[in-house]
């Protein structure tokens, strides 16, 4: 069909008459007010680049190939039609690119319209260019920055009757700056909306919450606005409908004619938002809170599907481990929520709960000061108020998760005695953790030991590791709630400095030996300065190093070779896998020589300013809280460095097996033909489950005809 009547499209037609043309018969059908018209279709477009014997193997002709070859009879003829039927007269002719107009990408000016076109010959002057404008240099680079196949995008035309403008504008229903929903922002110039488009003049801006009501903010200076404060809410009343409709935030392009009539002439989704967790509820009705996993680890970037299927069935594990009940263990306890392929917690009832916001509070600045302040700062928002739960029901609460989940003996122990305690705790590990495979296990048994590994063995070892933390919070807490008035937080801060056993400082220290043993080796030295990081490790892979390089690096992977940056999604390469982090860091410790700067040297004088400051603070208090405050203190000194022994034991028992169990299934499913690859940041443990059998079990889830020309 080469054209269709804009009232007679729906949204899933995006491939006959792309993102725009749509939209507009979703809004059409949906009752707005959208000028009439109709869509020459991607049919006439595909009839017309083969007439022009257009190449997307060879882009850049493409533009002039289309914009000087005629209209196919068939297209030009049914052009006339029905713009005949529409009344002929001026309208608007607008490019609608099946690759525009997008959730993941807007393509927004990226190809052309034509406004005030009339006649029949200045339209199919105006398609031809509309056609060609998916050619331009422009569109291209876009194409290519969001890796769009050229070869896989066609445009349709949309042609309207034009709106007699008044004003025009463009309402976003969420503030594009802030990201908060439904605080609409609109900009409008008088007349026709190119000129905004095009940045001729600069807009009247206003603010609209639209679900208070009420005009947020008006322009500056005198004179009569444009938009009077009745027009303004009903535009923001328009786009808040649209939303619902279109199922999301949207950048809405408006007319409002002579008399003052609202007509929907665009909307396009906002892409620029951070998006909100699926379900998150309306926060001016319910306001939540949802804390960063990532910030909390340090890693800013997406965590692959892999990474998140891993931390939703650990989730379930834990929390089951801890007596709450989770339906769906490949789903996730609900308080762990993902957007923007990052993971939340959502710790809102933590934060209106008198003692758990004391709790998160205190916690999170051991490990994250930032979100400290902030979730100090939530305290005092209306918005949130504490909740009905007494004191001691919240502590009867926690007290009994601990105890189920055997954290409460294991604290205990370590309190006692601090050094036996952590060694009791963490002796053993490695069995509790161990997964049997049987013989040849295929790719099916495999996703049963993952699973099995995720379920099982957190509630097994989350009860020591915690058991060995724990303690180590609750003796800062009490060390600063000892010094309140005669202490700053950084000086009881500095009490942690240079902690023994902490796994990651040992690493760094290992490493550093290592380094000091390779400089005195004038072969691995000189490999080590001389060569980059990733030529060291591709001869490491193909046994080409110098002999004692590579035998240090051996050792060294053989003992956290597990580890890497962005360890905790699952879905990122471990140094064993590729070590040239580390060779990096090994030619770097080299460069650097002894000195201030050296890690053991950093370690000793954080050891040595500690110590100093243990000393200096007991001197500011006396008698029994004297003697109450060395107890925390000494017991901080002993457990403080264990605070990385839980993510370092996860990782090396549970995360890096995990993700060797699920490589080596994607690899097998990707030999059988049954997945299209078995690279592990796209191996989705429910498609592999399907893929291997479909197993109940598993992880899932201008006017005269002198048009003018403006951007879409």
């Amino acid at each position: 069909m080469l054209v269709r009547r804009i009232d007679a499209v729906s949204i899933g037609d995006v491939d006959a008459v792309g993102g725009k043309g749509a939209s507009l018969g979703a809004l059409t059908r949906a009752g707005f007010a959208v000028p009439d018209g109709f869509i020459l279709t991607t049919e006439a477009y595909a009839l017309a680049a083969r007439a022009a014997r257009l190449d997307p193997r060879d882009p850049g002709t493409g533009a002039e190939r289309l914009r000087t070859s005629a209209v196919p009879d068939a297209v030009a003829a049914a052009a006339r039609e029905a713009y005949a039927a529409l009344g002929g007269g001026p309208v608007a002719v607008r490019s609608s690119a099946t690759a525009e107009d997008l959730p993941g990408a807007s393509f927004a000016g990226q190809q052309d319209s034509y406004l005030d076109v009339a006649g029949e010959a200045a339209l199919l002057d105006a398609v031809r260019r509309c056609w060609a404008s998916l050619w331009n240099e422009r569109a291209i680079a876009y194409r290519r920055a969001n890796a769009v196949d050229d070869a896989g995008v066609a445009i349709a035309v949309v042609v309207q009757r034009m709106v007699d403008a008044s004003v025009a504008g463009v309402l976003f229903t969420a503030d594009p700056i802030t990201g908060r929903r439904r605080h609409a922002a609109i900009d409008a110039v008088a007349g026709l909306g190119d000129r905004l488009v095009s940045g001729a003049v600069d807009p009247e801006h206003y603010a609209v919450d639209a679900a208070a009501g009420r005009v947020a903010a008006r322009p500056a200076g005198g004179g009569q606005p444009l938009l009077a404060d009745d027009e303004l809410l009903a535009l923001a009343a328009v786009g808040d409908r649209v939303e619902r409709d279109l199922g999301g935030p949207q950048d809405i392009e408006f007319a409002l004619d002579r008399e003052r009539r609202p007509w929907l002439v665009q909307s396009r989704p906002i892409t620029t938002l951070y998006p909100l967790p699926d379900g998150a509820p309306d926060p001016e009705r319910d306001l939540r809170v949802y804390f960063s996993a990532n910030v909390f680890q340090g890693y800013f970037d997406p965590i692959t599907p892999m990474g998140v299927q891993f931390f939703r069935l650990l989730g379930s594990a834990a929390a089951r481990g801890f007596g709450a009940d989770v339906a769906d263990a490949v789903a996730g306890p609900p308080v762990l929520v993902e957007a923007g392929m990052r993971l939340y917690a959502d710790v809102t009832p933590v934060v209106r709960d008198r003692v758990g916001r004391r709790l998160i509070v205190a916690m999170l600045g051991m490990g994250e000061a930032r979100s400290s302040v902030v979730l100090a700062r939530l305290g005092s928002d209306p918005r949130l108020p504490l909740s009905g739960s007494s004191r001691p029901r919240t502590l009867r609460r926690l007290a009994g998760a601990l105890r189920h989940a055997g954290v409460a003996h294991n604290a205990a122990r370590v309190l006692r005695s601090p050094d036996a305690g952590r060694e009791r705790c963490l002796r053993g590990l490695d069995e509790l953790a161990r997964v049997e495979l049987p013989p040849g296990a295929d790719a099916a048994a495999r996703l049963d030991a993952f699973e099995r590994l995720l379920t099982d063995t957190p509630p097994r070892i989350l009860p020591r590791l915690f058991g060995v933390i724990l303690p180590a919070m609750l003796s800062l807490i009490t060390a600063r709630r000892l010094l309140r008035g005669r202490a700053r937080d950084d000086e009881v801060q500095t009490v942690t400095r240079g902690a023994p056993h902490n796994p990651t400082t040992e690493m760094d220290l290992a490493l550093w030996a290592a380094a000091m043993e390779l400089r005195a080796d004038p072969e691995s030295r000189a490999a080590l300065l001389e060569r980059t990081p990733p030529e060291l490790a591709a001869a490491y892979r193909a046994g080409a190093l110098p002999a004692r390089l590579r035998d240090a690096l051996s050792s060294f992977l053989a003992r956290y070779g597990f580890r890497s940056i962005g360890e905790i999604d699952i879905g990122v390469e471990r140094w064993s896998e590729d070590p040239t982090h580390i060779l990096g860091a090994l030619a770097n410790y080299v460069r650097l020589g002894d000195g201030a700067l050296a890690p053991d040297e950093q370690f000793a004088r954080g050891e040595r300013e500690a110590e100093a400051m243990v000393g200096a603070l007991l001197g500011r208090v006396h008698g029994p809280r004297r003697f109450l405050l060395r107890l925390a203190l000494r017991r901080v000194r002993a457990l403080i460095g264990a605070r990385e022994a839980p993510k370092f034991h996860l990782i090396r028992l549970v995360a890096t097996p995990a993700r060797e169990l699920l490589r080596s299934a994607g690899a097998e499913l990707a030999a059988n033909e049954r997945i299209a690859a078995a690279d592990g940041r796209r191996l989705l443990p429910d498609a592999a489950r399907g893929a291997a059998g479909g197993r109940r079990r598993g992880p899932a889830r201008d006017r005269g005809g002198a048009p003018r020309h403006v951007r879409a």
